[in-house]
This record gives structure tokens, sequence and C-alpha cells, in this order.
């Protein structure tokens, strides 16, 4: 065989790789199925999920190596579709509390959407799918204020610039707990849109707070652009 043959990509491999991708793929989609369809923490098996996805339940385990690997993979997959929809709502665009609330609402909205889904995403500890993509949404967060802290030109030490990532991994973990606690109730109160409220206002004391010590007062009525363009014009202003 040539060098040029034996460097070619292997076409019945390839077209097996994306048959063994859309088959887990297949799997995964029929376990959230069958999740939705139960209560929150209900259990579900694998010889359901086989038959929500038309196969043999020997075939699941062809795709995983067992049950905690398929149950890690489909707890990913509820997570993804989470932070695909979190994510985009991380930015500048708005007043602090708008930002803030943008956020908590969507993160609430598709609790309350997918209680089960819900459930079985919060479930682990330590270096888990939850934890991973809780780190995500902070490491996007603390980016958005070490940018809003460069524009600003604000004068941090180096211990407060290494403290923005703990403080903000905590403060996000902080509102995924209070709504995780929120949805483990028995009866959910106080109301959505007003858990989401009361949120949004812990979020922004905080966050104010942090602003005066930094020697700024933010304004909750204050696009972030326009608290932007002002701190540029006063640095030009101040400039020799």
């Amino acid at each position: 065989m040539s060098s040029s043959e034996q460097g070619r990509p292997d076409g019945r491999q390839a077209r097996w790789d994306r048959h063994n991708e859309q088959r887990r793929q297949q799997i995964l989609d029929a376990a959230i199925a069958v999740i939705e369809d139960g209560e929150p923490g209900a259990e579900f098996h694998v010889q359901q999920i086989a038959e929500r996805a038309g196969l043999n339940r020997t075939v699941v385990y062809r795709h995983f190596a067992d049950r905690s690997d398929l149950d890690r993979a489909v707890q990913t997959e509820i997570l993804d579709g989470l932070w695909a929809e979190l994510l985009p709502e991380i930015g500048l665009d708005g007043t602090i509390p708008e930002i803030v609330e943008r956020i908590v609402a969507t993160y609430v909205g598709w609790a309350v959407a997918h209680p089960a889904l819900h459930r079985v995403a919060e479930q682990g500890e330590g270096t888990g799918p939850l934890q991973q993509g809780l780190a995500q949404i902070a490491a996007q967060v603390c980016e958005v204020i070490t940018t809003a802290v460069e524009m600003l030109g604000l004068e941090v030490s180096e211990d407060e610039r290494a403290a923005i990532d703990p403080l903000v991994f905590g403060l996000v973990g902080a509102v995924f707990g209070a709504v995780r606690r929120w949805m483990a109730r028995p009866e959910r109160l106080p109301a959505a849109p007003k858990l989401v409220e009361l949120v949004t206002g812990s979020v922004w004391y905080i966050l104010e707070g942090h602003g005066r010590a930094l020697g700024i007062e933010l304004d909750p009525q204050q696009r972030v652009e326009d608290l932007i363009t002002a701190a540029a014009s006063g640095r030009a202003e101040a400039a020799p």
C-alpha cells in the first residue's frame, strides 16, 4: 500500500463513526424524553430508554461503558441545553440589574419548564458536569467583569483582580443554590417572577457594594454602555 493510500481517510470507518455518533445521540434524546415524561426525581431505567429509542437494551450498552457512564452523559446533555440558553444572556447590554435579571430569569424559566430535567441536572458534586458547567458560566461572567473594569479604567490591586474569579464563582453558585432550593420545596413560594426579582436584588447589592469599594457609584438605572462611555470621557478630560 502506498503512503498516499495509508494517509487517506477510511470512508467506511468515517461512516461507522458517524453512525455510532447518531445512535448515541438517539439514546440520549430518548433518555431525556423518558425523564421529561416522569415526575421529578423518579427513577428511569435503561429498558425504558431502549424502548423509547426503538432499540434493544444491549445496544444501549454498546455506546456506554456502564450505567454510571450513561447517567453522566445524560446529565451532561441536559446541562449543555441549559448552558446554551444561559451563555448568550451574559454580556454588557443593559443596566446591571437588567443583565442579572436576564440571566436569573432564563435559569428559573428553564427550571420551571423542565423540573424533572432540573432534578437530574443538579445531581453530583466535585468535578462532575454540574460543577464544570458552573465554572464555565463563572468564567464568562469573570471575563465580562474584567472587561468592564478595564474599560472603566478602575485601579484595582493584584489581590482584588485575583479575587474576581473565586468571588464570581461563589456568586454564581449562590444563585444556582437559591434556585435549586426553591425548586426542591414542596410549594414553590414566592412565585417565579418574585424569586427572580429578589435574587436579582441580592446580586445587585453585592455588585453595588464592590463598586463602591472601588470608588465607583453604580446607578441601577444606568446602562453599562453609558457608564463606560462616561468613564472614558472623564479620563479624556483629565488627560493633560
